[in-house]
């Protein structure tokens, strides 16, 4: 909004030129979400704990979460969507089909989530919306979205799926595209809500794969360092570093609260839309793979959950001591902090693997 209403000026002010900059407004993105969440981080925690609006946790769990995180403000996600969302319809360029597809993609799911954690808050337990339910209504949102934006697409390799380490190595998935993007964007919020566990293991991975996508989508949309990386171009994907950057915003602000021991946690609300707007980012740069890399302890968590299942109901025998895999760690001893640190080191690892592609190929 306010970037559309500074363009209108620009002819009596030159120096408003500056806010054409894709990078300006990504840094100005940033800063507006992070100075949104911790202005509104704190009373909002007043306000849920006043509420009650405590965070059940499972009774399966390891045993010193019931001690030290019982009467813990949850939804905190609503903190986070707040300052990203404002953040982008003040700095981006809502003209782009992009930005308002990543836009749908995290308020949509946003909603779901919030609902999830009311369901839990109004039951106290840890059980909300049916798995089978909830995955039903992510991939309605998400299959809704993704036809609207193929039917706005003007250009033909975005049905393309684009290999890293290799130039030419694409495969047209032709309409098998849409189940194929309704999987990452649904995979994706799954596997960070999965993660979303501990105090602050989920926030900096989601830091770290937002902060690797601003990169990639300014490239992605800049056709001399496209070329020069020997990536596809795509006109307007550089708009979505600005959404980028204010995921980033937002997810450090939300951290200040969130750092052991947490004062909130985000809950379904943050985990699903931020998890699925990641997937969506992923989808619209055409580096799908590149995400699966940078994003791998969200991969890793989730199969962890879905190897333990499948073990169990062949077997009879569990795999893990407890699923997701941070979990089976503290089982085995190892300190909260501990685990979500690790956490932290190889996400890193993994974002420098993932953005080591764009030369690699």
């Amino acid at each position: 909004m306010l970037y559309d209403l500074l363009l209108n000026y620009v002819e009596n002010f030159t120096f408003l030129n500056v806010f054409r900059y894709i990078t300006v407004r990504t840094g100005l993105a940033f800063f507006t979400s992070l100075s949104i969440v911790l202005l509104i981080g704190g009373p909002f925690i007043r306000l849920f704990s006043n509420k009650k609006i405590f965070n059940p946790i499972r009774e399966d769990g390891p045993s010193e979460h019931i001690v030290k995180k019982i009467g813990t403000p949850t939804m905190g996600g609503v903190i986070i969507l707040l300052g990203l969302i404002i953040s982008v319809l003040i700095w981006a360029d809502l003209t782009n089909i992009y930005i308002l597809f990543c836009l749908y993609i995290v308020t949509s799911l946003g909603i779901l989530g919030a609902y999830d954690d009311f369901k839990k808050i109004r039951n106290s337990n840890s059980l909300g919306i049916s798995s089978k339910l909830k995955i039903l209504v992510q991939i309605f949102l998400a299959t809704l979205g993704l036809i609207v934006l193929l039917y706005l697409v003007e250009y033909e390799e975005f049905q393309n799926l684009y290999f890293p380490f290799f130039k030419n190595l694409i495969i047209n998935l032709g309409w098998f595209f849409i189940p194929f993007s309704v999987f990452v964007i649904v995979g994706s919020s799954n596997a960070v809500n999965l993660t979303d566990g501990l105090d602050g293991l989920a926030t900096v991975p989601v830091i770290l794969v937002a902060g690797c996508f601003a990169f990639i989508s300014y490239v992605t949309g800049n056709i001399v360092f496209s070329e020069y990386l020997k990536i596809l171009y795509i006109e307007g994907a550089g708009e979505i570093s600005i959404f980028c950057g204010a995921i980033i915003g937002a997810c450090l602000g939300f951290l200040w609260f969130n750092a052991p021991p947490a004062k909130i946690f985000m809950g379904d609300t943050g985990s699903l839309s931020l998890g699925g707007s990641l997937g969506a980012v992923g989808i619209i740069t055409k580096h799908e793979i590149v995400l699966a890399i940078t994003g791998g302890l969200f991969v890793l968590e989730a199969l962890s959950v879905m190897v333990q299942v499948i073990s169990f109901k062949v077997t009879g025998k569990r795999i893990f001591r407890m699923a997701p895999i941070h979990h089976h760690f503290e089982k085995k001893g190892w300190p909260e902090s501990t685990v979500v640190i690790r956490f932290w080191i190889i996400s890193i690892i993994l974002a420098m693997i993932g953005l080591a592609t764009l030369k690699l190929r």
